[in-house]
């Protein structure tokens, strides 16, 4: 399902999107190229929250938060989390 905005730009940013837009341009029109900044904006903060959690993760492993590995997942983050509940 397609939907629609409408945006009030300052004459700065739709020089912008116009110089990156049409004849030459990776970007037909102002829409893909919009859609495509919104697009790596999202990739840019997932990418954060995923390097945030690794660093988590590490922290975790070197306080010594650490469960083995049984081979069932969902069982193992149970006992995880009763045992650091406690």
């Amino acid at each position: 399902m397609s939907s629609s905005i409408n945006l009030s730009l300052t004459d700065e940013l739709r020089e912008f999107i116009d110089s990156n837009t049409g004849d030459g341009s990776l970007y037909a029109t102002p829409s893909e190229f919009l859609r495509s900044l919104l697009r790596e904006k999202k990739e840019k903060l997932e990418s954060a929250e995923l390097r945030q959690a690794i660093i988590t993760g590490y922290q975790d492993a070197i306080a010594g938060r650490v469960q083995q590995f049984s081979g069932d997942l969902r069982k193992d983050m149970e006992a995880f989390q009763k045992k650091n509940q406690a």
